[in-house]
């Protein structure tokens, strides 16, 4: 069998926020390993490090130490400009509060990416109004977001994502403002383009959304704490998902934008300060 690259393979990621004397550590060794064609979903309780993970994987942060590799390249330690041309071109991302804007259409939406791009105007139509019907809204290309119900926002986010033929999805807790019948909806979505072979990383608070993926890892505290397949398979076994402090008693200090930090300890989890999005980024 031919080995092919994964599509993200994190190795032993922390990340620590506050000063070196006051350190807070948010992720504590986390070993990830997504291939393509993947569905996976991160569950976990509020607090546990699923907003910061999201943007490390997002290439909208860096790991504090650590490695990311993105596509086997190397991504931990790039500058800005080599993250956000990542994030435009191999990145899909799905939002919770869909960050369309409000004054353009939901097919001047899905072409932004493509803008950016420097698609042409001809061939960003042609594939974005494509893309807009296979969500189920050729019948709403040229409303805008105020016209659009909660579930249209967010197939139109979904078609944006999809812009750029990325080759990870990752979405942030895309039913998050959604109602129940409305969320299934976005979820047969999802389950369909990764049965289109899609990549998707989502990311979500409610179990019962997490379910829904073949994958399911649970993040607890920073750590992952279970990483289980439909079939009730361990991805990997426990001892190389978790861990402990006293397996980084050793470690020597990190650095993080040229300062030293302690290692992570026993701090726990905190939310992270809010990143930035890809738009206002890019």
């Amino acid at each position: 069998m031919v080995s092919t690259k994964p599509i993200l393979k994190l190795e032993q990621i922390e990340k620590t926020y506050g000063t070196p004397a006051n350190p807070l550590c948010v992720l504590h060794g986390i070993d990830l390993r997504v291939e393509a064609g993947e569905y996976v979903a991160i569950v976990g309780p509020s607090g546990a490090g699923k907003s910061t993970l999201l943007h490390i994987v997002g290439c909208l942060d860096r790991p504090t130490s650590g490695s990311y590799f993105f596509m086997g390249d190397d991504v931990a330690g790039l500058d800005d400009h080599h993250l956000s041309q990542i994030r435009k071109t191999r990145i899909g991302f799905v939002f919770q509060s869909f960050q369309l804007i409000s004054h353009l259409s939901v097919l001047e939406n899905v072409e932004m990416p493509l803008f950016y791009a420097r698609v042409p105007r001809r061939e960003r139509h042609a594939r974005c109004r494509e893309l807009i019907d296979r969500v189920g809204l050729g019948h709403r290309f040229d409303h805008l977001p105020s016209e659009l119900s909660g579930g249209e926002n967010q197939r139109a986010s979904i078609a944006r994502a999809l812009a750029n033929d990325p080759a990870l999805i990752l979405a942030d807790e895309p039913t998050g403002n959604l109602d129940s019948a409305t969320s299934k909806e976005i979820m047969a979505l999802l389950r369909d383009l990764h049965e289109s072979g899609r990549t998707i990383l989502l990311i979500t608070h409610d179990n019962d959304i997490s379910r829904s993926a073949p994958r399911r890892i649970t993040l607890r505290d920073g750590r992952i704490e279970h990483d289980i397949r439909s079939d009730g398979a361990k991805a990997r076994p426990k001892k190389d998902l978790v861990r402990t402090a006293s397996e980084h008693g050793d470690a020597p200090a990190r650095t993080a934008g040229g300062k030293s930090l302690a290692p992570c300890g026993d701090q726990g989890s905190a939310p992270p300060p809010t990143a930035p999005t890809p738009e206002a980024q890019d």
